[in-house]
């Protein structure tokens, strides 16, 4: 069974604990990964999160990170979205490899670099309007759990 599930949280950083929870959750609930799979996701999903808080910022105004979770039987997606002026991901500067020691020198500009390394695919669709940085970790669903979908809606639909 296909499963989309949307998330729309504030550009603020303490909701990013909230989304790498709703996204673990259902990665490990959902999908045949090993944990060390699930930590990749949750960093590579608080840098993109950093990323478009920080564009929401500096573009004005109150958007939301909207967070799109597509499950597929061979695949899960997730789908960060800001709201910011967009960049062109093909001319962001290059880094020293992670053994060269003048990486060291450069503080910022890693989270792509980063992303693209944790999961099994990374797309960036940026315009004008804001910054879409898709996902994919490939893998089966998760056959000894069932299909939990249910539960974990009826969780994040919780008015509490």
């Amino acid at each position: 069974m296909d499963l989309s599930l949307e998330l729309s949280v504030p550009s603020k950083v303490e909701y990013i604990a909230i989304v790498r929870l709703v996204v673990a959750s259902l990665a490990s609930a959902r999908r045949t990964l090993a944990d060390d799979r699930i930590d990749d996701l949750k960093l590579a999903v608080s840098e993109a999160c950093t990323n478009a808080i920080e564009a929401n910022v500096t573009a004005g105004g109150d958007p939301p990170v909207v967070v799109t979770l597509f499950e597929a039987p061979e695949r899960l997606e997730v789908c960060i979205s800001d709201s910011g002026g967009g960049f062109d991901p093909n001319l962001l500067p290059e880094h020293p490899p992670v053994t060269d020691p003048d990486r060291l020198n450069f503080e910022r500009g890693l989270g792509i670099p980063l992303i693209r390394s944790l999961v099994d695919e990374a797309r960036f669709d940026s315009a004008s309007g804001g910054t879409k940085v898709w996902m994919t970790l490939f893998g089966g669903p998760n056959a000894d759990q069932g299909d939990q979908t249910g539960e974990i809606l009826r969780v994040l639909s919780t008015d509490d």
